[in-house]
């Protein structure tokens, strides 16, 4: 085990309970073999520990500068991206035809959570540019991808998302950057995107943003939307690279994440910003979606990474910190405890812990999902594309809001000390804040789980969930040991039908605005219920190993996952029955509050 991560979690996870392995099986992954995943895991954390871990104060406390019109950022930048792309780890899920190693996404989101759990800000950078390159790949002409993709892979040029505007954050259908026609293959690109991660900086020689923006004459709202490469630098015909009318005009000083600028960038001031179309005209919502998706389950999968590294920072640190005595000692002569000892603290591992396992093994088993996808046909590949679509909201909003709240207990572990910045929480807690905002806020989420993702295709998705939960619950009944766990999910199944029946029937009378108006309530119960199965079926794979037998640390590590399971399940889940009185009590306040009435 690193300082921030458990390897042995994680091949648990991978191999043990989520059968990675056979996706060897399939030709495009053909070659996976579990030593090879346990050697990837292995070089990863190796890489984590040496190069990306010994900088995550610094970069906290140096962040980027904008000087002379030039974001300068933490040297080690250079190293990383340099190292990212020699090392192939930017490629690792990439084809073949484009020198990857068609990695499967679960090994993938291990390898991404073992780096950002070691930091974050560093993280961003090769994680962008996988994103990035992904998209022109997957739509781009042959021409833009062997322009750009090479040297991203490389970690030579950056990749980044461009969608936000300053008066259009969530709001894409309103956002006004324009793309004018000129026919000579490319479009006059003007407009103001903002909050744009690894915008503009001096670690690589080029940064090649995705943007979306409207081609003018294009439908209004999201349908006229269109995806363009807009390099800071355009490739000419004889391989220099010229400026392409891309000005940083800011970089925001930000809470936490402050390793990684958060540029504004105004395109086209001198009218000559060039951007070429990737895909269709007015699919760029579509095509974006593609990214932003993975985005979101690698929100997630950083988010529960932090609060990883919180936890065995507080774990550590209760193992060390002696103070008190047992409740039934009172003679103040005796010697002072581990405050690990202390029931309250047990608690709040407990917690960390549950929030942690749960919350990657929920991402994991996204993953999979996407694994199969790729190597599925027909109704098959409908099942897991379902069940991915339904659960990726779960995904990105609960390690994000969660994870928070875990690190916080982290802190609190800690005492006093947790507050300073003598130990490293206290920068987990603001690095890890931004989660529940990007990429879609819990809102978003809520709504979007709700309101589109619940009811698509006239709840087939919901149906597919139900029947992989409920045949969880049948294979935990028939172990003793998991009967109350067992027992408390499958009535939390019937308080959740209830609760949707409700609000459909809410829907039906009182419109969408009332029956979105809890979305996000709706979305933390429903996202209590995906973690409890997560950990059902956790619990059932670690009792079955306990009964085969094994090691004094096997049996220790199984009989771990057991107890934080039925913490879980004891102080966690049974939060629904408040979140379900309040979702169908018939209350509409916060529809009917009027703006007036929040001011003197």
């Amino acid at each position: 085990m690193s300082t921030f991560v458990s390897t042995r979690n994680l091949l648990f996870l991978i191999q043990d309970l989520f059968k990675a392995d056979t996706l060897a099986a399939h030709d495009y992954f053909n070659g996976h073999s579990p030593k090879m995943t346990g050697m990837i895991i292995d070089e990863a954390v190796n890489l984590a520990v040496k190069l990306m871990a010994p900088v995550c104060e610094e970069m906290d406390k140096n962040p980027p500068q904008l000087v002379n019109g030039e974001v300068r950022v933490h040297p080690a930048v250079k190293k990383i991206m340099t190292e990212f792309g020699r090392g192939g780890w930017i490629a690792s899920g990439f084809p073949k035809a484009y020198d990857g190693d068609q990695l499967p996404f679960i090994i993938r989101g291990a390898v991404s959570f073992v780096f950002a759990a070691a930091n974050y800000s560093a993280s961003a950078y090769p994680e962008l540019t996988t994103g990035a390159a992904e998209l022109i790949t997957s739509f781009g002409s042959e021409k833009l991808i062997k322009t750009y993709v090479p040297h991203m892979l490389e970690g030579k040029w950056q990749g980044t998302m461009a969608l936000t505007e300053p008066h259009a954050g969530s709001s894409l259908s309103d956002i006004t950057t324009t793309a004018t026609r000129t026919g000579n293959g490319w479009f006059h690109i003007k407009g103001v995107k903002t909050f744009i991660s690894a915008g503009d900086h001096d670690g690589v020689e080029n940064i090649v943003h995705l943007m979306l923006a409207k081609i003018e004459g294009a439908p209004a709202g999201a349908r006229g939307i269109s995806l363009f490469v807009v390099p800071k630098m355009r490739p000419e015909p004889d391989g220099t690279l010229r400026p392409n009318d891309v000005t940083t005009a800011s970089i925001y000083h930000k809470l936490g994440y402050r390793g990684t600028p958060a540029a504004e960038l105004s395109m086209g001031e001198k009218e000559d910003c060039r951007g070429w179309l990737v895909g269709e005209e007015n699919k760029g919502l579509s095509h974006m979606f593609q990214m932003m998706n993975e985005a979101r389950i690698l929100v997630g999968l950083a988010s529960a990474a932090i609060a990883s590294a919180a936890y065995y920072a507080a774990l550590e640190y209760t193992e060390n910190r002696r103070q008190g005595r047992p409740v039934t000692m009172k003679d103040p002569a005796t010697d002072q405890i581990p405050i690990i000892d202390h029931a309250d603290v047990k608690r709040m591992l407990l917690f960390q812990r549950s929030v942690v396992d749960g919350s990657l093994s929920l991402i994991l088993q996204c993953c999979i999902y996407a694994d199969m996808m790729r190597v599925s046909k027909g109704d098959e590949k409908e099942k897991y594309t379902l069940l991915l679509d339904l659960l990726t909201p779960v995904a990105k909003a609960f390690p994000s809001e969660y994870g928070f709240s875990s690190v916080n207990t982290a802190i609190q572990c800690f005492g006093g000390y947790g507050y300073c910045e003598d130990f490293p929480v206290e920068q987990y807690l603001r690095d890890v804040r931004i989660h529940s905002i990007h990429e879609g806020t819990t809102g978003i989420q809520g709504m979007d789980l709700l309101g589109r993702k619940l009811l698509m295709k006239d709840g087939k998705a919901a149906l597919l969930l139900s029947g992989e939960i409920k045949q969880a619950i049948r294979n935990a009944s028939e172990m003793p040991e998991l009967e109350y766990c067992a027992d408390a999910l499958a009535k939390g199944m019937k308080e959740l039908e209830k609760t949707v029946d409700v609000l459909i029937t809410v829907a039906g009378e009182k419109g969408p605005s009332v029956f979105l108006a809890d979305a996000t309530l709706f979305l933390e119960f429903f996202s209590l219920i995906i973690i409890s199965w997560q950990w059902l079926i956790q619990g059932t794979r670690a009792q079955t190993a306990l009964t085969e037998g094994g090691s004094k640390k096997n049996r220790d590590f199984y009989t771990g996952k057991l107890y934080t399971m039925n913490y879980f399940f004891r102080y966690e889940l049974p939060k629904i029955y408040s979140l379900a009185q309040r979702l169908t009590d018939g209350d509409h306040l916060t529809v009917d509050m009027k703006t007036q009435y929040f001011k003197d």
